[in-house]
C-alpha cells in the first residue's frame, strides 16, 4: 500500500526541509532525543545496551506521566504526521479532487478517491502543512467554507456510488476571518453536520493531531471515531478557555486539565470509539508505525462494513446520546426511558456497498 500519485506525495513538500532534531523538540522530549543521538554513536555493545536501557526508562517515565498540557503540545508538534503523510502510506492510487463548484478550492481540506487494499474509498480531511510555505498556503489547516463544501461534495458522491468514507481530522479550528464569515462559515459547518448525520454510507473518522471546535466536527460525525493516543479533541483551545473562564491565557495548563483533552478521557465519555496507540515517543518519532496502526483500524472498520455492522440509525443514536444524563437505576429502567427507535438503533441494517466495495 501507500504508492499514491507522485503529485500527491509531493504535497508534503519535502518534510526533510522542515525543522527537525532538538530545534523542533518539546522540553520534555530533549533528554530522549539526546539519548537517541548518543545511541547512534555508541561504539561498543556494552555501551549500546546501557544507553538502550536508559532510553527505555526515560521514555517510560516521560510518557506514562504526561500532563494534559503536554498532550496538547504533542498534538500540535510541528513534526507530527499530517493527513497526506498517512494517505500516501496507506492508500493506493489516490487522486485528489478540487473545488466546491461555487467559489473555489481550499487547500486546507484535501479530498479525493483512493484504494485501500483493493477497496475504493472516498477520503476527506484537514492538511496543516509541513514547511512554513506549505503551512501558509494551507492556512495552517483552518478551512474556509469552500473547503467544507468540497468535503460535502465528496460525501454526496460517496453516497451515490456506495463507497465508504474515510475522514481525517487535524485542525485548530475553522478559519474565523471576515471573508470566511461572509462566505457562510457557520451555516456551512451546520450543513455538514446535518448531512453527515444522515448519510447512507459508512463513515470512518480518525483524529490525527489537533481536533478543534466545529472546524473539526464538520468532518467528524461518523459511525466509528478513532483517535490517536496523543491527539486532542476539544470545543476550543485551552488558551481560549482560560481567557474565558479566568481572563488569563497563562492558565492554559489548568484549562487543559479541566477540559479532559486526553483520548482516554474522551473514550470514557463516549465521544470517541477507539484510542489508537502511538509508537514510543509519539507518532512523529515513527510515522510508518503510526500509519500501520491507522491502517489496521481502517481495515477493521471496512470489515464491519462488509458485515453490515454499521447503520444510519446506530450512528444517529450514538450522537444523540452524547451528553445524555441517565440516572443509574439499572439497565432495565434506563432502557425503558428510551424510545423504541433508540432501543433498536444498535441493530445494524445491511449496507450495500455495491461492486468491489
Amino acid at each position: 500500500m501507500g504508492r499514491g500519485l507522485v503529485g500527491v506525495a509531493g504535497l508534503t513538500e519535502n518534510r526533510k526541509s522542515a525543522d527537525s532534531g532538538l530545534d523542533a523538540s518539546l522540553p520534555f522530549e530533549r533528554r530522549i532525543i539526546e539519548l537517541e543521538a548518543q545511541l547512534e554513536k555508541a561504539g561498543t555493545d556494552q555501551e549500546r545496551r546501557a544507553l538502550e536501557r536508559e532510553l527505555e526508562r526515560e521514555r517510560e517515565t516521560v510518557f506514562s506521566n504526561l500532563t494534559p498540557w503536554q498532550r496538547m503540545q504533542l498534538a500540535r508538534h510541528q513534526r507530527r504526521p499530517r493527513m497526506l503523510d498517512y494517505v500516501t502510506r496507506i492508500l493506493d492510487d489516490f487522486v485528489e479532487l478540487h473545488g466546491d463548484r461555487a467559489i473555489g478550492d481550499d487547500p486546507a481540506i484535501v479530498a479525493g478517491i483512493g484504494r485501500f487494499k483493493g477497496q475504493t474509498v472516498v477520503v476527506a480531511g484537514h492538511q496543516k502543512g509541513v514547511t512554513t510555505d506549505e503551512r501558509t498556503r494551507r492556512n495552517f489547516g483552518m478551512p474556509h467554507p469552500e473547503g467544507y463544501r468540497k468535503a460535502l461534495r465528496m460525501f454526496h458522491m460517496a453516497e451515490r456510488l456506495r463507497m465508504p468514507i474515510l475522514n481525517f481530522v487535524d485542525t485548530p479550528a475553522a478559519y474565523p476571518g471576515v471573508v470566511a464569515e461572509q462566505h457562510g462559515q457557520g451555516p456551512v459547518i451546520a450543513r455538514n453536520l446535518l448531512e453527515l448525520a444522515g448519510l447512507r454510507t459508512p463513515v470512518f473518522v480518525a483524529i490525527l493531531g489537533e481536533g478543534g471546535s466545529g472546524g473539526a466536527l464538520a468532518v467528524a460525525v461518523g459511525d466509528w471515531v478513532a483517535m490517536f493516543e496523543h491527539a486532542i479533541y476539544v470545543v476550543c483551545p485551552p488558551e481560549s478557555c482560560a481567557e474565558i473562564l479566568w481572563r488569563d491565557k497563562e492558565k492554559k495548563e489548568q484549562a487543559a486539565a479541566a477540559m479532559k483533552v486526553a483520548a482516554k478521557d474522551l473514550l470514557e465519555l463516549g465521544t470517541i470509539d477507539a484510542v489508537l496507540p502511538e509508537p514510543p515517543g509519539g507518532a512523529h518519532r515513527d510515522p510508518d508505525a503510526a500509519a500501520n496502526v491507522l491502517a489496521d483500524e481502517i481495515e477493521r472498520f471496512l470489515t464491519g462494513c462488509r458485515e453490515a455492522r454499521w447503520s444510519l440509525a446506530r450512528r444517529q443514536h450514538k450522537f444523540r446520546n452524547m451528553g445524555l444524563w441517565v440516572e443509574r437505576r439499572g439497565k432495565a429502567a434506563e432502557a425503558a426511558d428510551l424510545p423504541d427507535q433508540a432501543r433498536n438503533a444498535s441493530r445494524p441494517a445491511a449496507v450495500d456497498l455495491g461492486g468491489d466495495n
